[in-house]
């Protein structure tokens, strides 16, 4: 547990709840028969489901404000070789998951046809990008910086395409820097929610992760920490959802306007899970997430190979994915309990290896 001494317990419990809910909301037993707050909008608007991913990248930057302070004393080669080497490795191990199970029918699955940019490539670059950003320039500059990312990103969009999903910027970048062979093609047609051009606003939600971060270790624990934070995440909510009438909130395109509403939320969530945890130690319920949030990438790896492998397995015609979710959950308990059963159990799985490996005092780190 040592590992965790320095770190606050709202900070894991955050993580955790992301990572549950994030595994919850890709393994529905049937997309058709699951509760709509468990999908992304189709295209402008906002879910719950919306939320899961730019709160894996503020509590990416969360995280930062502590890790980052051994960066100081290091000389700026080492800086930028730990930052380079833990961006390769995760952008490698999301192009490895996107890859797997990397035969077909006995034949190596071709590169030329496997997805580049995805979750943990864009949290990979993300995270490359923030840290040199908050290493090398002062707080005032990143805040500034992160600004000129949000009202650029908007003016490259309205600039050099529309805002449909066939007509955008980022469809227009990627392919014509990877092609469309390299993107993913579960939006009808290939397009890239993960693509190069978006990733340029997602690294303000690492950024702003990374500066409430900061913020609660040098204000401390208190009211006025949770009030500050409740009404800077209020500002945000209200200038998002105020931008949303020029430029729509849009997960798919990342639109600055999604930005300002995802950080704000994820603002009043970790100071009401101060309040109750840090503070008022009201955590009889949060060993459960404190599972997630210590082993958060091992685990969210283990979720998508498994859910992968469960698609890889042939039952009598059908996948083994959807024989689980049919037979066992669907069919008596009906399609949309059933469907959410199904991602319950997916999600209960991967927790009771989280479960093993922390009563082990086994803590996979990049």
């Amino acid at each position: 547990m040592s590992l965790f001494k320095n770190r606050y317990l709202s900070l894991d419990v955050f993580r955790g709840l992301d990572v549950a809910l994030m595994i919850i909301v890709n393994s529905p037993g049937n997309y058709a028969t699951t509760f709509s707050p468990l999908l992304h909008a189709e295209w402008n608007g906002f879910t719950l489901t919306d939320l899961v991913f730019p709160t894996f990248l503020f509590v990416v930057g969360n995280s930062m404000s502590f890790s980052m302070k051994k960066y100081e004393s290091m000389g700026q080669s080492a800086v930028f070789k730990k930052i380079l080497k833990r961006t390769a490795i995760i952008f490698l191990l999301g192009f490895l998951m996107y890859w797997y199970p990397f035969f077909d029918d006995g034949q190596l699955k071709p590169f030329s046809e496997t997805r580049i940019f995805g979750v943990l490539q864009r949290i990979a670059l993300c995270y490359m990008f923030a840290s040199i950003i908050l290493h090398f320039v002062k707080t005032r500059t990143a805040i500034w910086l992160s600004v000129a990312f949000l009202v650029g990103y908007h003016l490259i969009l309205i600039g050099f395409g529309d805002l449909t999903l066939t007509g955008n910027a980022v469809l227009q970048l990627d392919q014509w820097l990877i092609g469309t062979d390299h993107m993913y093609k579960g939006e009808g047609i290939p397009f890239d929610p993960e693509g190069l051009l978006s990733t340029l606003p997602a690294i303000v939600n690492v950024i702003i992760g990374y500066l409430a971060g900061r913020f609660i270790q040098n204000n401390g624990q208190n009211f006025e920490t949770v009030a500050k934070l409740m009404m800077v995440g209020c500002a945000l909510v209200f200038a998002g959802l105020a931008w949303d009438l020029i430029l729509p909130i849009n997960k798919k395109l990342w639109t600055s306007s999604f930005v300002l509403l995802t950080c704000g939320i994820d603002l009043f969530v970790i100071a009401i899970l101060i309040y109750f945890l840090d503070m008022k130690k009201t955590k009889g319920w949060s060993y459960f997430f404190e599972v997630f949030g210590k082993n958060t990438l091992f685990i969210y790896l283990l979720s998508e190979l498994f859910i992968i492998t469960l698609f890889a397995i042939d039952m009598n015609g059908q996948s083994l994915y959807s024989w689980i979710a049919d037979t066992i959950f669907i069919s008596w308990s009906g399609g949309y309990v059933g469907s959410f059963l199904f991602a319950l159990w997916v999600m209960l799985t991967c927790w009771l290896v989280g479960y093993i490996m922390d009563k082990k005092g086994i803590y996979v780190k990049v």
